[in-house]
């Protein structure tokens, strides 16, 4: 690729030289370790060091969400999980209310900044309601919490498939992700090393401040979405035109993206591509509904009333998977996306899910669900979920926000809401534990169908 000596890129008034992006010594490392071109590395680092607040905020409240699960009662998961698909229908034309509304550096700061002032409530709530209380208390946070990951999450990714063309998404996601992956295994590790000490109540206001830390880090990135674009055309301009000027970059730091609130919900309706991404989200979050009922069950029968021990085994198993997911991110991930394709990265998953619920069903103990629920997670992380934000690159920016935050929280719940009561129900019926496990293969063999789909489509779309 040809590089200018003196690459500048606008930024209000400004203009910064490619020497001052490079004399960053983390851009430096980051420039050695990824296929990334040296314009590309001031928003790359931006990027992951966003991600890593946004997944060490969550991670930091995870295991506080599983344990008040299991607190309030196995039995009642399926009832929390309607709590959260009716909050879901709360919260989503709120934020679709903004995206129509606001430029994007307004909305997704003011989105961040929405869930602070619910962690600073429950913290507040927590602290002075009577501790009597403190079960009803423990379900509405799981509900809540269920929300949240997947708002700040779906936000972010929308940035990244916003300010990233189709071709730097396959060089890049993975790196991006290991900022995330850093970040999870951060939260992980400050909630096993202070919940006994601190309390986990005190750790809600530690999520706060490292949630404020990736507004400020999506506000940076901002400026730098100029030198992205002006990345793509000179990666994209075929070699005939390589003399010639490069195009204008608009800046969009004050577009607003317009439509209404339900304007998600009809895209996705209408467009098979998207109605693929959604029955792709359906399949992930039933057969993940599956498995963390019965790793809850599981989990119960062998520690009982022990809270304690349950939250350090949540927070070790979450420090083990984000451990695991960012070694396959920094070594495999890029080159699986590149080399084999999205289609091949989406299938991984439910090949995986086959045979985890296989085996499952044939021995369903702790250290079997304990085992696939880490490889899993895994996979998702380090694999799938790069590949599966890929395909909305090529796709107009209302989609990236209103179409992509539909599936990405209202599907995804509805999937979560299908899962938790049909596993509630064939668990009235008498099914137990190995026959649950042993009813996903097939769904999981649907889900592989619909990946292979969806990767040729995003390659014949991509083409045109």
């Amino acid at each position: 690729m040809r590089l200018k000596a003196m690459f500048t890129r606008r930024c209000g008034m400004e203009y910064v030289t490619l020497s001052e992006y490079m004399s960053n010594p983390l851009t430096r490392i980051v420039g050695r370790a990824v296929d990334a071109r040296e314009n590309e590395l001031a928003a790359l680092v931006w990027s992951a060091a966003y991600f890593f607040f946004v997944l060490s905020a969550y991670y930091v409240l995870r295991p506080i969400r599983d344990e008040a699960g299991v607190a309030g009662g196995v039995d009642n998961l399926a009832w929390l999980f309607t709590g959260t698909l009716v909050g879901m229908l709360l919260v989503h034309p709120l934020f679709a209310g903004l995206v129509a509304r606001l430029p994007r550096r307004r909305f997704v700061p003011l989105t961040y900044r929405f869930f602070i002032l619910h962690l600073i409530g429950f913290f507040l709530l927590y602290t002075f309601v009577d501790p009597s209380k403190s079960v009803w208390i423990g379900r509405v946070f799981f509900v809540w919490a269920s929300i949240f990951n997947l708002f700040v999450v779906s936000v972010f990714w929308s940035f990244m498939t916003d300010i990233y063309r189709p071709g730097q998404s396959k060089r890049l996601f993975g790196m991006v992700a290991v900022g995330g992956s850093i970040g999870a295994i951060t939260g992980s590790t400050i909630t096993s090393a202070l919940a006994g000490p601190l309390g986990p109540v005190n750790l809600l206001l530690v999520s706060a401040l490292l949630l404020e830390f990736a507004c400020r880090a999506s506000h940076a990135l901002e400026k730098h979405e100029p030198a992205l674009a002006a990345a793509a055309d000179e990666e994209d301009r075929p070699l005939s035109n390589a003399s010639a000027d490069p195009p204008a970059i608009p800046d969009r730091t004050e577009e607003i993206i317009g439509g209404g609130v339900l304007e998600g919900m009809r895209r996705v309706a209408s467009s098979p591509y998207l109605l693929g991404i959604a029955g792709l989200m359906l399949c992930f979050t039933i057969a993940s509904t599956f498995l963390y009922f019965q790793q809850a069950e599981i989990v119960e029968q062998a520690f009982g009333e022990d809270r304690e021990a349950r939250t350090r085994l949540f927070a070790n198993r979450d420090l083990v998977v984000n451990t695991l997911t960012l070694l396959t991110q920094l070594f495999l991930t890029g080159r699986i996306l590149r080399w084999f394709g999205i289609g091949s990265a989406l299938a991984f998953l439910p090949v995986l899910s086959l045979i985890g619920f296989g085996v499952l069903g044939l021995a369903p103990v702790l250290g079997v669900v304990i085992f696939f629920e880490v490889l899993r997670r895994t996979g998702n992380f380090a694999i799938q979920r790069p590949a599966r934000e890929a395909l909305y690159t090529i796709l107009p920016r209302k989609d990236k926000y209103k179409a992509k935050n539909f599936n990405d929280t209202f599907v995804y719940r509805a999937g979560d809401q299908i899962g938790a009561w049909s596993y509630t129900a064939m668990g009235w019926l008498g099914l137990g534990l190995s026959g649950l496990a042993f009813c996903m293969v097939p769904l999981s063999a649907l889900w592989l169908l619909l990946a292979l789909w969806l990767g040729r489509t995003s390659r014949r779309l991509r083409e045109q």
